[in-house]
């Protein structure tokens, strides 16, 4: 049997950052959940999550995919596989050391680690790099064989020179690491996992190294500029993805869209578009410019231009924008019209409901076909509580209308402009609550010789 141990207890000091390092996102989701998902797409027995700073988060975002083993302080690498191999399971043979802060590994590559001899004490996973600082060197004998893994603070100036670099990610068998981890000398508090090489090396046992193809992806990410790096990365991957799935992304540089989100074909995604979260876009729609899409669902053909959508629901063939926003609860059935500067939050509007300029609707239910007027507000909150307004089908609703919650519109009722409702309106009624007009002659003349005397 294999298990995964996943290195996730530290802090990440060069992050400068209050939040732990396998925390920060990459695509829209945590490094860690990278990493396990990759996880799971292998054929693992079990998995072991080593958590030091923040562990509360960190088994928040975990949940029960893993079991969860705590490293007090930083004592190293070997201390923390240490730890995880008390609390595998006796069958397992195989360890399999993944880090945390490594999010964008393929899984292809784990595939041939787990398919290396099983004969093998260890099989590491390294890299050459053009600068290698900050790494540890692979040092090899004059007929390659791999020797030992020296970190940089160890290494003399020719060990430096060296250019193949480890990883830290490799596969181990655990009766070898069970035999050598306790017998590592530490530095100062940390036992270095990567010493393990040198002492199975010199107790005769094999160890072989596959080499990384694509650099990037199996770096671990230390500082924010690496965060961006991947994050860069990680955003290829996905637009890749869409494109080679029938969606047209007009500007890939300019196109952000997060790990979960889909998209169906004949979809056109413009410059800064953001799609992010749980976001499911349907065929044929039409997202951006400069758009931005959360935790919501767009319908096929919808299309939505210069807004925001946050947790709401969009319908088919329903436009929106510009400069539209739906806020969390928000629900448009097919062939709904938002227009310019029309905010939406927790309400539903109906079939072919229209609202074209400036306009809040608020805690609403609006029924089919119903026109509401530039300028109309939903007044639904009196300083200490939502209310909610119900508007039936067909109605009416005039300009610069203001709607008193709790109030009811009934079917086919018309509101007239200018009107503040605060009782409910009957099916196919007219509502007008506005003063009188009233015009008075020569009004202005008369104030002006009031104020200033008459004119010559």
């Amino acid at each position: 049997m294999t298990a995964a141990v996943i290195l996730a207890a530290g802090q990440g000091t060069r992050m400068r950052s209050k939040r732990v390092k396998v925390l920060h996102e990459v695509a829209g989701l945590p490094m860690i959940e990278h990493v396990l998902r990759t996880v799971a797409a292998l054929p693992l027995d079990e998995t072991v999550v080593v958590v030091g700073a923040q562990k509360e988060a960190v088994a928040a975002v975990v949940g029960g995919r893993a079991t969860m083993v705590e490293q007090p302080g930083v004592l190293g690498t070997g201390d923390a596989v240490r730890r995880a191999l008390d609390a595998l399971g006796p069958s397992t043979r195989r360890v399999l050391v993944l880090y945390g802060d490594c999010p964008l590994v393929p899984v292809d590559l784990l595939r041939s680690l787990l398919d290396a001899p099983s004969d093998d004490a260890a099989t590491l996973v390294t890299a050459e790099l053009a600068d290698p600082t900050g790494y540890g060197r692979v040092v090899r004998d004059a007929d390659g064989r791999l020797r030992a893994i020296v970190e940089e603070r160890e290494a003399d100036a020719a060990t430096r020179a060296i250019r193949e670099v480890n990883t830290g990610i490799g596969v181990w068998d655990r009766g070898w690491l069970e035999r050598v981890l306790p017998d590592l000398a530490p530095h100062g508090q940390e036992v270095y996992l990567t010493d393990a090489v040198a002492a199975l090396v010199a107790a005769g046992a094999p160890v072989g190294t596959v080499a990384a193809r694509d650099v990037e992806r199996v770096l671990g990410i230390n500082t924010r500029a690496e965060l961006a790096r991947a994050e860069a990365t990680a955003r290829r991957d996905v637009l890749a993805r869409l494109m080679a799935g029938g969606v047209t992304v007009v500007d890939p540089a300019t196109t952000y869209v997060d790990v979960g989100v889909e998209v169906g074909p004949d979809t056109v995604l413009y410059p800064m578009t953001f799609l992010r979260g749980r976001t499911v876009v349907g065929e044929g729609a039409v997202i951006g410019p400069m758009t931005t899409v959360v935790d919501s669902h767009v319908g096929d053909h919808a299309v939505v231009v210069q807004s925001v959508v946050e947790g709401a629901r969009i319908g088919p063939h329903c436009s929106v924008g510009p400069m539209s926003h739906l806020r969390p609860g928000s629900y448009l059935d097919r062939d709904v019209h938002l227009g310019n500067f029309v905010e939406v939050k927790n309400s539903r509007l109906g079939l072919g409901t229209k609202a074209g300029h400036h306009c809040y609707l608020g805690d609403a239910t609006i029924g089919h076909h119903v026109n509401i007027g530039a300028g109309t507000v939903i007044v639904n909150y009196d300083g200490v509580a939502k209310h909610p307004t119900y508007i039936g089908d067909e109605a009416f609703i005039g300009c610069n209308a203001n709607l008193v919650a709790p109030v009811e519109i009934g079917a086919s009722a018309y509101v007239a402009a200018g009107s503040t409702v605060t009782h409910n309106v009957p099916a196919e009624a007219l509502a007008i609550a506005r003063g009188r007009q009233e015009n008075k002659p020569n009004w202005v003349r008369t104030r002006r010789e009031r104020v200033s005397g008459p004119r010559d």
